[in-house]
């Protein structure tokens, strides 16, 4: 047996005695809610009440650095804890809290400089910070690098004045990761910066996105000539595109590694919702069951290609990462409406204290998130065409002339149409 199978046994066992005599145990899996609804206050000062227990103990950022507040472990390890942590009580943010801990987190690892880092990954780490990124535009989606809030600099500060959209979880996030134009004289892709704002600070205003499922997981934001300095730069300055690169290779789900069960059991949801509407034996509902089943197996294996292929890049490239993103994007809208064909009126109607009913229906009306957040099906499509399979790029006037001027001709073609 090798020392890193060892130490990974010798890990497992440590973890399950403290979860066992420190955590208390789900009474149900319906005890746990989906990340994209959203989380009370209440919920959340819970949440950060567990993850100051896990960090006190050494049991938060098991794979971030020592050197500010995690265990500096692999993520093996952390995926051992996970694992045995399943069945019980731990930290639930929300989808603020997958943000916080997963593409925010390690993106400032990969950018951020040290000073940046001991003032804000053990708070962090801890519960008392979580963060949300200040991303999207109204004009400027899919089109990150079109982006036009602007950071202009004022003796030692940073002065940022815009507005962002589509922001998951701002409405309890302690800090963002702002991007903002601070050279206008660049191409699009150049002269942007990232920034940590305080979301409590002077001139930022948050209001919450109520979507069509009722939730209000999303965010947009006005940024009025809110200050920050220097010592709040993340990464180098007119450089934010690398970074905005590796936030997306985790966004993507390709920088975390993979920790997906292989499915084994057939679909067991959708057996369960045969069973519920008395169509087990019908055979257009096997078929479909049986569908989704591949769908799931086929998807669970591109995933555990892919990941391996990007742990063993030097330097992942996030248009390998967006298949990831491009099958989740196919696939789970075919999920769900197959869900829907399979329970028919059991999917849209269902008794009061039945708690697990209107899944289904949720799921059918916030599936196509998938196929438009974190870019659109057809910008994934266009980068694995462009930057993996070596396709032509499509035609772009704007990609070479200063933003400057591309706003100016945008302007003046709007204006001509009018």
């Amino acid at each position: 047996m090798s020392d890193a199978r060892t130490d990974l046994d010798q890990f497992r066992r440590e973890a399950r005695a403290w979860i066992q005599a420190n955590l208390e145990r789900r009474t149900s899996r319906s005890a746990a809610i989906s990340a994209a609804e959203a989380r009370t206050p209440e919920q959340i000062a819970h949440s950060r009440d567990l993850q100051r227990t896990l960090f006190d103990a050494g049991w938060a950022g098991i794979s971030y650095p020592e050197a500010y507040g995690g265990r500096g472990l692999s993520e093996a390890h952390e995926r051992v804890f996970t694992e045995e942590a399943d069945e019980y009580i731990t930290p639930d943010f929300g989808a603020v809290g997958l943000v916080t801990f997963g593409p925010i987190g390690r993106s400032m690892l990969a950018h951020a400089t040290p000073e940046f880092l001991d003032v804000h990954i053990p708070k962090m780490l801890a519960g008392e910070a979580l963060w949300c990124q200040f991303y999207s535009e109204p004009e400027a989606g899919s089109d990150l690098a079109g982006i036009r809030t602007r950071a202009t600099r004022d003796g030692d500060n940073w002065v940022i004045r815009g507005s962002k959209i589509w922001t998951t979880g701002a409405e309890n996030a302690d800090y963002a990761m702002c991007l903002a134009r601070t050279d206008w004289q660049a191409t699009k892709h150049r002269g942007l910066t990232w920034f940590g704002v305080p979301t409590s600070a002077t001139g930022v205003t948050i209001r919450p996105i109520v979507l069509v499922d009722g939730n209000a997981g999303f965010c947009e934001e006005t940024l009025d000539d809110v200050v920050v300095t220097d010592q709040d730069i993340i990464g180098q300055v007119n450089d934010g595109w690398s970074v905005a690169q590796t936030m997306l290779v985790y966004e993507r789900r390709a920088g975390e590694g993979f920790n997906v069960a292989e499915p084994q059991e057939l679909a067991p949801d959708l057996v369960a919702l045969a069973r519920k509407a008395n169509r087990l034996a019908d055979p257009v509902a096997r078929q479909a069951i049986a569908r989704a089943h591949i769908n799931d197996y086929a998807q669970h294996h591109l995933g555990k290609r892919l990941f391996a292929e990007l742990a063993a890049a030097a330097s992942p490239n996030p248009a390998v990462a967006a298949y990831i993103k491009l099958a989740g994007g196919v696939l789970m809208p075919q999920r769900v409406r197959i869900a829907m064909e399979i329970g028919g009126a059991n999917a849209i109607a269902w008794d009061e204290d039945d708690s697990e009913a209107p899944g289904v229906a949720a799921e059918y009306l916030t599936g196509r998130v998938a196929s438009i957040g974190g870019g659109t099906n057809e910008v994934q499509r266009n980068g694995i065409g462009e930057r993996v399979l070596g396709l032509p790029r499509e035609p772009s006037f704007d990609s070479r002339t200063p933003f400057a001027e591309v706003i100016k001709a945008a302007r003046n073609w709007n204006h001509r149409v009018g």
